[in-house]
């Protein structure tokens, strides 16, 4: 009695995380099948048009380049551009 399971540490450990990131810019590293994050935070920011992306939202990106992007517009723009 008393002592709180491990689960719920977690769940509350996570929350408090989820809630001191909001509005801060996340670390990615960009990979070939998704992202790993390295700093948390609740976006990133496009490399070409500045825009702020949330994490949820975030679609398109390079791995060589490590660069994300607001759309498949920019994305396609960036890679021609090399």
């Amino acid at each position: 009695m008393g002592k709180q399971s491990p689960d719920r540490a977690t769940c509350s450990d996570q929350g408090s995380r989820m809630l001191m990131s909001q509005g801060r810019t996340a670390k990615l590293m960009y990979l070939a099948n998704g992202f790993r994050v390295l700093a948390p935070g609740d976006h990133v920011v496009c490399a070409k048009s500045g825009e702020a992306i949330p994490l949820e939202s975030l679609r398109y990106w390079s791995v060589t380049r490590q660069e994300p992007y607001a759309t498949v517009e920019i994305a396609a723009k960036a890679a021609v551009e090399g």
